[in-house]
């Protein structure tokens, strides 16, 4: 983009238009992956819905490539295109709560801490992800799921309307009963169908939760795995629980003879009494004894900051994903001989439970085709030190090839990698993938936002 074409830009729209020229170039460019390194030719930092109509106007007006980034977590860093336009929502970051009705209207710029900070004053909540930083756009249009998902479902099951700026720079409502085949599309369909400048979600009672981490040494890990995949699906909705393999960090809760110990265990949250916590957790010393059980009740926005501190903005960082109806002996073993080989002190892996409140919603209500999926898996290679980005990805990569034959296939699209390639994203969208093609197609039929795990437009 020349000098004059970025001057036309910033008389069109009211936010600040950044170029490499300009200081603040370097920090608008910078998102939560600094295996990320792309140089757009301007970011456009909108702050309201008419720029975002502007910005798209020009793009397409332009023929210039797009992204569109909210809070700038992706892992494969969608949310910048080289020598494109970054159409950057971060300011549009306010949130309203109606606790009559329960409900949010929060701006496509959100971040979940936002969210979450704004309905807690109401003892509220809607299911939305692990850590405060996350843009709530990001991760509510590839599904999102948390620490709520067992007692309430995915982030797209509490959403109930959106503002979308289209390819062609209109804008439109889509909900039950606007736009429907939009507001379907939007449920898990990723970033293809437009930009959207506001959610409404319903919202939930909740305020304090009982919130436990258990650890284990590796030595059990076979016995914890095979304990946690029978427990936690017979367990109430109310009781969510991660499994983790880590590093333990060098800090509280955690006692001095731990630190630095390569462990596996469970981040559990409840929505249920606090005080009942210990007892719903009894059972945790039946694969073994824990060498670390702590409960706790702990407000839920307090909860959602807990690994802020600890994975902040700026690592090195390379991800992919899996869907598992069952945790498979064979797959124990890949888990068990990647966990006694974490490359670096911040890798770890995840397996996030889908099921219970998730898995009862019909599996053609919402793009999200994974409803039989009990858990969602991550696995992060993840390191401060660039020189190290290889060694977490090649492990990231050797691990997802082993623990492959024994998922469902696809993917949360939020987890998948870089350069997986379209077959993956088929296989995320399963039979669903057709129908998304033709809403691509009506609403997106020269493929605009395509900086994503992108849906081709069907013909």
């Amino acid at each position: 983009m020349d000098g004059a074409t970025l001057e036309t830009m910033r008389t069109a729209l009211r936010g600040p238009v950044i170029g490499p020229e300009d200081p603040d170039y370097t920090q608008a460019r910078t998102i939560y992956n600094a295996m990320i390194d792309r140089r757009p030719s301007a970011v456009v930092r909108c702050s309201d819905a008419a720029d975002a109509m502007a910005a798209v106007d020009f793009v397409r007006e332009h023929g210039l490539e797009a992204a569109v980034m909210g809070g700038g977590h992706s892992g494969a860093g969608l949310c910048l295109v080289d020598d494109g336009v970054t159409i950057d929502l971060s300011p549009m970051r306010g949130v309203r709560v109606d606790p009559a009705a329960r409900t949010a209207q929060v701006g496509g710029g959100a971040q979940l801490g936002d969210l979450d900070h704004a309905a807690h004053a109401f003892g509220l909540a809607t299911p939305a992800g692990i850590m405060s930083t996350t843009g709530v756009g990001g991760l509510t249009l590839g599904g999102g799921h948390g620490h709520l998902t067992r007692a309430y479902g995915l982030t797209v099951d509490s959403l109930l309307s959106a503002d979308v700026v289209l390819a062609d720079g209109s804008f439109v409502t889509a909900s039950g009963t606007e736009n429907a085949d939009l507001f379907w599309a939007l449920r898990g369909g990723g970033g293809n169908f437009g930009i959207v400048t506001s959610f409404r979600f319903r919202l939930h009672p909740v305020d304090t939760v009982g919130v436990a981490i258990t650890l284990w040494p590796l030595d059990l890990m076979h016995e914890v795995l095979r304990w946690y995949r029978e427990f936690l699906p017979e367990a109430p909705d109310e009781l969510n629980g991660f499994f983790a393999t880590l590093t333990v960090p060098p800090g509280p809760p955690f006692p001095e003879e731990i630190h630095g110990l390569p462990m596996c265990g469970v981040v559990w949250c409840s929505t249920g009494d606090p005080d009942g916590l210990d007892e719903a957790l009894a059972a945790v010393n039946e694969p073994g004894p824990p060498a670390f059980h702590f409960t706790t009740p702990m407000p839920y926005p307090v909860l959602q900051t807990m690994f802020d501190e600890l994975i902040p903005k700026g690592l090195q960082w390379y991800w992919r994903g899996a869907f598992f109806d069952r945790i498979t002996e064979e797959a124990i073993d890949v888990h068990a001989k990647y966990a006694q080989n974490l490359p670096t002190d911040l890798t770890t892996m995840h397996l996030y439970p889908v099921d219970a409140a998730a898995g009862r919603v019909p599996p053609d209500d919402t793009a999200w085709a994974y409803r039989d999926a009990v858990w969602s898996g991550v696995i992060g290679g993840i390191d401060p030190d660039p020189a190290n980005a290889s060694a977490i990805r090649r492990w990231a990569v050797d691990y997802w090839e082993e623990l492959h034959p024994y998922s469902m296939g696809g993917a949360y699209v939020n987890f998948i990698g870089a350069g997986e390639g379209q077959e993956r994203v088929r296989a995320t969208y399963r039979d669903h993938y057709d129908r998304l093609a033709e809403i691509k197609h009506r609403y997106d039929p020269h493929n605009l936002f395509h900086a994503n795990q992108n849906i081709e437009p069907a013909g």
